[in-house]
């Protein structure tokens, strides 16, 4: 079941996910799934799912009725293919290792729900690293920001939302991005490490043909309470997810 380099990472609710230094989830993860988490009823897709900690999160939680998750690398979508079936979920997820700019013969319409963690640098700006899934994962070297909101315009259903986090700076940009292809941004929320430092992080949700205006400003989430440990909105969102945690 494990390839080299990789290993087991306990998710909570006796869920495992594999993992590898190429294949990680970190916090914003873990925050977007949460952010974003689908009804029951609701079927859903996962833009760039790497290892799959949004899919198994959700599934741990009971959340989905059914779930695509797209990437363009191959060996992020074996590592999912076998953390889905160590757990018994395969039936619950299709992956599809293909370029997002593909998914419209590959995908059905009418989707509740897109979620997406894009690269945090555009392209042309910054240090590109030598890891190729490193490069993929955190430039926007093989689809850009315009790329993933015009993909989620295509297969969401009227009024389906779209899901995504940013650093603050690239803010402009998912605005921009979701009025160009008829996305209304609908609620937005800042996360910062402490009240003492700016946001490193937001969380920005988008409904495909809603009303232009409206946008909900949430209250900030911190990660740290008064303590320096996890606040206790991060402790509830955590759950029991990763031993030592809570």
């Amino acid at each position: 079941m494990l390839k080299e380099g990789e290993k087991l990472e306990p998710l909570g609710g006796g869920i495992k996910i594999i993992v590898s230094d190429e294949h990680k989830f970190w916090t914003d993860t873990v925050l977007l799934a949460n952010f974003a988490e689908p009804k029951k009823k609701e079927t859903a897709c996962d833009f760039g799912c790497g290892c799959g900690a949004i899919e198994l999160i959700w599934l741990r939680n009971g959340a989905a009725k059914y779930i695509y998750a797209i990437d363009i690398q191959q060996n992020a979508c074996s590592m999912l293919s076998r953390s889905l079936e160590l757990n018994g979920l395969s039936d619950r997820v299709s992956i599809i290792n293909e370029d997002i700019k593909n998914l419209p013969q590959l995908l059905p319409t009418g989707l509740d729900l897109v979620v997406c963690n894009p690269p945090y640098t555009a392209a042309g700006a910054g240090l590109l690293s030598d890891i190729g899934s490193q490069k993929i994962a955190r430039h926007q070297v093989s689809a850009s920001t315009d790329d993933i909101v015009c993909a989620a315009a295509r297969q969401l259903r009227f009024s389906g939302r779209l899901c995504m986090c940013q650093r603050p700076e690239r803010l402009s940009d998912i605005i921009t991005s979701m009025r160009r292809y008829k996305i209304e941004p609908k609620k937005l929320r800042f996360v910062q490490q402490r009240p003492s430092k700016a946001p490193k992080l937001f969380l920005i949700e988008g409904r495909l043909g809603g009303r232009p205006g409206g946008l909900c400003v949430l209250p900030t989430l911190f990660i740290e309470g008064s303590d320096g440990g996890f606040s206790d909105e991060m402790i509830k969102i955590y759950g029991d997810y990763k031993e030592g945690y809570v």
